[in-house]
């Protein structure tokens, strides 16, 4: 049996800390799998990123109310996925994000009030997901209405882990773990041939692990107000906007999701926090290999039927 060693890289990409990590047959195998892995991650960039004035996405964006433009197509497919999580989470998940007006948000210590119930819906009356129109002969999309954007903030990390993954898979690799800020995806056991196994972070500590779960062939995202959040009134509100009121929700501190894909955790993390636990948990109960950690303001822990946590 050949020996097996374990490689690692951290690289800054579609703005956030991925780290790769491959159990390959020497060093060199090992780093130019990750480099092919990190080529692919750039490439999706390109295609995805808000940022850079060549994305298709930008191009999409900037013909709203005015054209359908053909773009590839795996950004269609990209694009029709996530409206089928729009159409489950009822609109708590919706690309077409992009036109809130980030003015009113500043999620820090100097936030001391939310915006009128008025100027938030204002917001984001120009999100909705039922606004965007594909045409499937030509590989096309159009934004029905001037001023509309899309964005992959919710789900093209995920992407990319997986897509990451595949291009790994894809060299022989196979044991590793893509991690996109947070977004996890594994295949394979570690180096000891034990399962790749993940600490779920208390949220009040978040060096701290409330509790390990085992993740070998699987994906895990989690999406949480302990990061960045603000107290009004005394009350906690997290990062994450309602797209259907535009105002802050409150109550949940974070969500894990686990099943089989990156793209799909990383895209029904932040919904089911915007749904709340009851809700959020009634879906996840209703999807087949989908699991959920939630835990709640009053750090009460809540977990889909399917999941066993020891802690």
């Amino acid at each position: 049996m050949p020996e097996t060693v374990s490689c690692n890289k951290v690289v800054k990409l579609m703005g956030n800390r991925f780290e790769f990590t491959v159990l390959a047959t020497d060093i060199d195998t090992g780093d130019l799998a990750i480099q092919a892995a990190i080529n692919e991650v750039k490439r999706i960039e390109e295609l995805l990123s808000t940022f850079k004035e060549s994305s298709q996405v930008n191009y999409i964006n900037g013909h709203a109310g005015l054209k359908p433009v053909k773009v590839d197509n795996e950004v269609i497919q990209l694009i029709q996925r996530s409206i089928k999580i729009s159409d489950l989470t009822q609109g708590a998940f919706d690309i077409t994000y992009g036109s809130i007006d980030k003015s009113l948000w500043n999620f820090d210590v100097n936030m001391t009030s939310l915006p009128d119930k008025e100027t938030a819906l204002r917001s984001v009356s120009l999100i909705n997901y039922q606004n965007i129109v594909i045409g499937h002969q030509n590989s096309t999309v159009m934004l029905k209405h001037t001023g509309m954007r899309i964005g992959f903030g919710g789900i093209g990390k995920g992407y990319a882990a997986d897509r990451a993954m595949q291009v790994l898979k894809g060299l022989g690799i196979k044991s590793g773990i893509v991690n996109a800020a947070g977004d996890l995806i594994t295949w394979g056991t570690q180096l000891s041939g034990s399962p790749w196994t993940i600490g779920i972070a208390d949220p009040d500590q978040k060096t701290k692990a409330f509790s390990s779960l085992n993740i070998s062939n699987m994906a895990i995202a989690t999406s949480g107000n302990y990061e960045k959040y603000a107290i009004v009134n005394g009350k906690r509100y997290s990062h994450t906007i309602d797209p259907k009121t535009g105002l802050p929700v409150s109550g949940i501190k974070s969500v894990s999701i686990i099943c089989p894909s990156a793209e799909l955790a990383d895209a029904l993390a932040t919904p089911v926090i915007v749904m709340g636990a009851k809700v959020g948990l009634n879906l996840i109960n209703q999807l087949q290999h989908v699991a959920a950690v939630i835990i709640d303001d009053a750090d009460q822990i809540f977990t889909s039927k399917n999941i066993h946590i020891k802690h």
